[in-house]
């Protein structure tokens, strides 16, 4: 499972690879891609590519490019199963909520009616 940080540098590096499943994009591209609510770094960037990296969501190679520092994007099974997962988490998520608060209720009926009847 992603932290926050993590799911937002994947849902970037998804948005740009997708189609190809591969992209050639520089740090400063990628944090534009990012949401401006949170300001992130080139190291802290760096650090969370690697950790995705381990985790085989993709592989990373850096590269110099005219003085300038670019990543190689290669999308792995797990990067390429990253939207699907995530959309499943957000449905088990809705659906433990959907049975907690149904069973709120009918606790709440039952509590009711056995003070009624009692």
């Amino acid at each position: 499972m992603l932290n926050r940080e993590e799911s937002e540098v994947m849902n970037a590096v998804f948005a740009l690879s997708h189609e190809k499943g591969v992209c050639l994009v520089s740090p400063t591209e990628l944090l534009s891609v990012l949401p401006a609510r949170k300001k992130y770094t080139e190291e802290q960037l760096e650090k969370i590519l690697d950790a995705l990296a381990l985790d085989n969501y993709f592989e990373l190679l850096s590269s110099e490019r005219k003085g300038e520092k670019m990543y190689v994007i290669s999308l792995r099974s797990n990067g390429y199963a990253y939207k699907r997962c995530s959309l499943q988490q957000k449905r088990d998520l809705a659906m433990k909520l959907g049975w907690a608060i149904a069973s709120a209720v009918i606790a709440f009926i039952v509590g009711w009616i056995l003070k009624w009847i009692f």
